[in-house]
């Protein structure tokens, strides 16, 4: 019942930042968890950072300290705001909905990061 549309990804060098963006449509978005992904192949889809209805953020131990993640309900936008990016950073990001945080959700169809110089 809820649309997301990444953008924001694209080629950066070791060092750089990034901004990525998740516009979202067709729901209530302030009764949804949401949280950015990101996934390389071969490997599992892992978590990268999230915001609950109510704010609170957490993030993985790889990205914590150098990224924020932040949402705006009246745009219906959740943001990642990835600094100091490192080669490991490179994989598609995608964005993911909970409507009142049941899982799986609704996914994005993905931004691709690559971290290379």
């Amino acid at each position: 019942q809820v649309q997301l549309v990444e953008s924001g990804g694209g080629l950066v060098q070791p060092g750089g930042s990034l901004r990525l963006s998740c516009a979202a449509s067709g729901g209530i978005f302030s009764i949804y968890d949401m949280g950015w992904y990101r996934q390389v192949p071969g490997k599992q889809r892992e978590v990268v950072a999230t915001v609950t209805r109510g704010g609170s953020t957490n993030y993985a131990d790889s990205v914590k300290g150098r990224s924020t993640i932040s949402r705006d309900n009246a745009k219906k936008t959740v943001y990642l705001q990835m600094n100091s990016l490192k080669p490991e950073d490179t994989a598609v990001y995608y964005c993911n909905a909970r409507r009142f945080g049941i899982s799986p959700g609704y996914w994005g169809q993905g931004t691709q990061v690559t971290v290379s110089s």
